[in-house]
């Protein structure tokens, strides 16, 4: 079970990283217009690139994982996408993060405990 962990924890990083590159390549993209400006602001934005790459390796790690352990298990783990979602807001983009979502991340964890277990 901490192969299944370990590679869902892996996974969830992935699809987490992909959406904070989203976060930030958003902010490079000039506001939509049928321009080259835009389309250039899109097609020369390396943080997209990057979240694409990010987004298809967690596509590829969570395709192997469906495949090799039940799904009733696997499937429930995939929140620890939360827990890092919620600690990328706080690194990297210098969200605050109150007691409420605090203990929602430790309610997540020890779901996942318990399913791991």
């Amino acid at each position: 079970m901490f192969r299944l962990l370990l590679l869902v924890a892996i996974q969830s990083v992935f699809l987490s990283g992909a959406q904070v590159m989203l976060k930030l390549a958003s902010a490079r993209i000039v506001p939509f217009s049928w321009s080259w400006p835009f389309f250039k602001s899109v097609l020369l934005n390396g943080w997209l690139a990057l979240s694409g790459v990010a987004g298809i390796t967690a596509f590829v790690l969570w395709t192997y994982i469906l495949k090799r352990y039940p799904f009733g298990v696997a499937y429930p783990l995939s929140c620890m996408g939360y827990v890092f979602g919620l600690i990328a807001a706080m690194l990297v983009f210098h969200e605050t993060i109150n007691w409420n979502q605090w203990l929602g991340i430790v309610l997540i964890m020890a779901g996942c405990f318990f399913i791991a277990k």
